[in-house]
């Protein structure tokens, strides 16, 4: 309720400053316009064919990022001499906004879907190898001793131990990676001309239609939302409850 009474408000402040015409109204569009812009390109098909194209790219993109990052992440908290060599590249690249890889990759790949999914796996898989890397790294040592100890294999010791134990810093690092993918993906396609909710945005802007721009922002947020508080909202209430914090 709290969230729902915030948002009303959000929105009734914002339909009394846009009735103020406080700016232009073709730069500060109405709720109303928005909406009726929101409902229009979804009847024409056209946000729904975007929204698809750019989720398609992030999904994939966060796939390979989660398949990358969490064994190199163990990798790097395990091995002191991936630590101090690719760990040194991982700590750099973290730096490295991942907009900044699109020339390389448009060089490298050309004008197609494969340079904007390079620059999404870039862009995510780096935050997620930190996370896990520092959630394994911070494990009491007592879990692999006594692992060891009650004869775990080193195939066990990973998947029985170090995982299970992991997994909190495993759920941070996929939101962290999953909201950076979004952020990679957005640059690619607002700076790459191709279908999707960044073309949007660049197309609303070109053509002076603020209320294409909000629209597709909301389309943005809302999805945002539903992953953070469906999807990784459960997962976050499974851990909880696998750790006995369900009450926290």
């Amino acid at each position: 309720m709290r969230t729902i009474g915030f948002f009303i408000a959000f929105v009734a402040i914002w339909a009394l400053v846009s009735e103020r015409k406080i700016w232009d109204p073709t730069l500060f569009p109405s709720p109303d316009q928005v909406l009726e812009t929101l409902w229009q390109r979804i009847k024409d098909h056209t946000l729904l064919d975007a929204a698809a194209v750019s989720l398609r790219r992030v999904l994939l993109g966060y796939a390979i990022s989660l398949g990358i990052g969490v064994p190199l992440g163990i990798a790097l908290a395990r091995s002191t001499w991936l630590s101090d060599t690719v760990g040194s590249f991982v700590s750099g690249a973290q730096a490295l906004p991942s907009i900044c890889w699109l020339p390389l990759a448009l060089l490298w790949f050309g004008l197609n879907d494969r340079a904007v999914l390079f620059v999404v796996v870039v862009g995510s898989f780096v935050s997620i190898t930190v996370a896990v890397q520092d959630g394994v790294r911070n494990l009491p040592p007592t879990y692999v001793r006594a692992a060891k100890t009650l004869g775990a294999s080193r195939f066990g010791l990973y998947t029985r131990v170090l995982l299970p134990a992991s997994l909190p810093a495993i759920l941070i690092g996929a939101k962290l990676g999953w909201a950076y993918a979004w952020r990679a993906l957005m640059s690619a396609e607002l700076l790459f001309v191709s279908l999707g909710l960044g073309h949007m945005l660049m197309m609303g802007r070109e053509l002076a239609d603020m209320s294409q721009v909000l629209s597709v922002m909301l389309v943005i947020v809302l999805l945002g939302l539903f992953a953070d508080k469906v999807i990784f909202g459960s997962f976050e209430a499974a851990v909880r409850d696998r750790w006995g914090m369900q009450g926290a």
